[in-house]
């Protein structure tokens, strides 16, 4: 029998969904705040549409911290590789980018998301935009449209809104303070794949602002990566400091202080480094001798005088370690509104394995708002379009059960 079945957010997580409950049989109504469909999936695929990535299955299933136990079987029913088969189904070849990454020939996100939603009002999902969910009105859900205020009291529904990260493509959080009042857990939500202060020299900052710092390895609670990152008016930013965003969160969280430590010449072992520091001209320059003697100048000879104003009175075999290990302290994460992506959210305690709010029998939840994060790399629309999928499984067993 066919069920009114309401899809609360117009992002991946929400338009997966509405796929597979018009695949079934429902009549399916999408409901999207903003003027179109897909705003933040449209500005991540400006300058390439990461769109999941191709490293081994059991690897990318660990990518989810704390979470990844609770998201594996939706992970499992749509893998990366069934990623790849869905969106070929929609037009959009995929290729493999030298990082493992997979990303759309096209290098971007809206041929494959056009075609999308021709394939889901060819299956006759009805598609609301203009329409903002505002809370709950008895047992039904409240709109402002610019029609005025709606009610509608769908067989089932789904709350697919996004975290708090980019405000102003329609993903504000909004809804938390709604779900709370009806006794769901609510993680506060936090910056993921953010950026951090530091508290540079107004004359570092005034030179070195916007410089990449290239061919670095960073370490922190998350592990060492390798790769570049850059200098920014406020700190750092860049695909190598969100690979230690959150491990210097919770450490800032936890302990107050927090440090990225980079090695600025991992191409030279720390034994070399000193030989050839301890063969330069100690009445050099400084400069003259770490260029000489470690490689380093520009940036990253000036970060080095930046966090270490006594380097030039260091023996050989001390600059050489901090060469190697240099503590970059970080302040703070950059607001959450500039952030990629968020932590926190609806408590997984809150969802029975079919992804329904145990409190609110028939309302179901997925995408961002849940209570995870993931890396850069793919994970984050993998995940979305994975707990989509497995929502509306969810919500099939629930309605047909009824």
């Amino acid at each position: 029998m066919t069920k009114q079945i309401a899809i609360i957010g117009g992002g991946p997580a929400g338009l997966m969904a509405a796929e597979v409950l018009s695949a079934a049989g429902h009549a399916v109504t999408v409901y999207e705040a903003m003027p179109t469909f897909g705003r933040k999936f449209l500005l991540a695929g400006k300058s390439g549409l990461n769109i999941t990535h191709s490293e081994d299955f059991s690897k990318f299933a660990a990518r989810f911290g704390s979470a990844s136990a609770r998201l594996r079987p939706a992970l499992d029913a749509f893998t990366p590789g069934d990623v790849r088969t869905w969106a070929s189904g929609l037009g959009t070849e995929t290729f493999v980018g030298t990082s493992g990454r997979v990303f759309p020939k096209v290098m971007k996100a809206s041929p494959l998301l056009r075609a999308w939603l021709r394939r889901l009002e060819t299956q006759g999902v009805t598609l609301r935009t203009r329409h903002r969910w505002v809370g709950f009105a008895g047992n039904g859900y409240r709109f402002e449209t610019p029609e005025g205020p709606v009610t509608v009291e769908p067989d089932a529904a789904l709350v697919a809104l996004g975290g708090a990260s980019w405000p102003r493509l329609g993903s504000d959080a909004a809804w938390a303070p709604w779900l709370r009042d009806k006794g769901i857990e609510v993680a506060d939500l936090q910056p993921a794949n953010c950026g951090f202060d530091v508290a540079w020299s107004e004359a570092f900052c005034e030179r070195f602002a916007g410089e990449p710092l290239k061919s670095v390895s960073t370490t922190s609670d998350a592990g060492t990566f390798q790769g570049e990152f850059v200098i920014s008016k406020h700190g750092i930013e860049g695909s190598l400091v969100y690979a230690h965003s959150a491990a210097l969160r919770d450490r800032l969280f936890a302990q107050g202080q927090a440090a990225l430590t980079v090695d600025l010449a991992p191409g030279r072992t720390l034994e070399r480094l000193a030989r050839d520091l301890a063969r330069q001209d100690a009445k050099a320059s400084f400069s003259n001798r770490v260029r000489k003697g470690a490689g380093l100048e520009g940036v990253k000879a000036a970060l080095l005088r930046e966090l270490l104003p006594d380097a030039n009175r260091m023996a050989s075999e001390e600059l050489a370690e901090r060469i190697k290990a240099l503590p970059i302290p970080v302040v703070r994460p950059r607001p959450i509104a500039e952030a990629i992506s968020s932590a926190g959210g609806i408590a997984w305690s809150d969802l029975d394995d079919n992804y329904m709010l145990k409190p609110l029998p028939g309302l179901f939840a997925a995408g961002e708002m849940l209570d995870w994060e993931a890396p850069t790399g793919g994970y984050l629309l993998t995940a979305c379009l994975a707990t989509g999928r497995a929502a509306a499984r969810g919500i099939e067993a629930w309605v047909d059960a009824r």
